[in-house]
């Protein structure tokens, strides 16, 4: 087995880290399986930088055509697995071909990276962003590793956030009106109210005039009517 595994397991490990990673700020996230990992947060406009590490067995070499990294902004909808929309894309040349006999170490930047979408998973669609080194071999297949990482946007609140009021009802019968203190809340705001409503009902009354006597009836309130 240690024999097979020489001869047709990688060459080499390979991993990517932030160097900001023991400061920067972990989003949870959920993965298809139900398990919750934490992945690195980034807001849209950070740089991303970090290095690459390729440590090889040892006893072997790697023999590659060139090295490279790139960040990628993907869309994979569940249904069509394996395809995926690119909305970014940006390379970073690592290496010229050669080879590597021991651990090497890379350096690399994405500097104000202008990631516009946030990250999302969903139930039939998810929106990513990777980093994907690529370690290029003429003979062999192509190493690849990967690691995700997070993307929140916000929004600065607005300057201007006046009050707002709102009347909705049914004609001739039911008025209710809304005064919001703000037309913007934040996810987080904890919205109060009182709610007032006029209401106006008609009771019909049913009257019988049999000679001197005239006979009025009135239904109970709580009689449903239908239409």
């Amino acid at each position: 087995m240690n024999y097979l595994y020489g001869a047709f397991g990688s060459p080499c490990t390979v991993s990517i880290d932030f160097v900001d990673a023991e400061t920067r700020k972990q989003a949870s996230v959920k993965k298809e399986n139900g398990q919750t990992v934490l992945v690195p947060l980034f807001l849209g406009q950070d740089s991303v930088v970090g290095e690459v590490r390729i440590d090889p067995v040892p006893g072997k070499k790697v023999e590659h055509t060139g090295v490279k990294i790139e960040l990628l902004g993907q869309i994979e909808l569940y249904f069509d697995r394996g395809n995926f929309y690119d909305f970014t894309s940006l390379v970073r040349e690592l290496d010229v071909p050669g080879e590597i006999l021991e651990r090497k170490t890379y350096p690399f930047e994405f500097s104000t990276v202008e990631m516009q979408y946030e990250s999302y998973n969903g139930v039939n669609v998810r929106l990513r962003y990777i980093l994907k080194v690529t370690i290029s071999r003429s003979y062999a297949t192509n190493i690849v590793e990967y690691k995700d990482f997070w993307v929140r946007n916000y929004s600065p609140q607005p300057e201007i956030n006046n009050s707002i009021k709102m009347e909705v009802g049914i004609e001739d019968c039911l008025h209710i009106e809304f005064e919001y203190s703000k037309s913007n809340f934040v996810i987080f705001c904890l919205v109060s109210f009182l709610n007032l409503f006029k209401l106006s009902k008609q009771i019909p009354s049913e009257g019988c005039d049999c000679g001197q006597d005239l006979l009025s009836t009135r239904p109970n309130q709580d009689q449903a009517y239908g239409a």
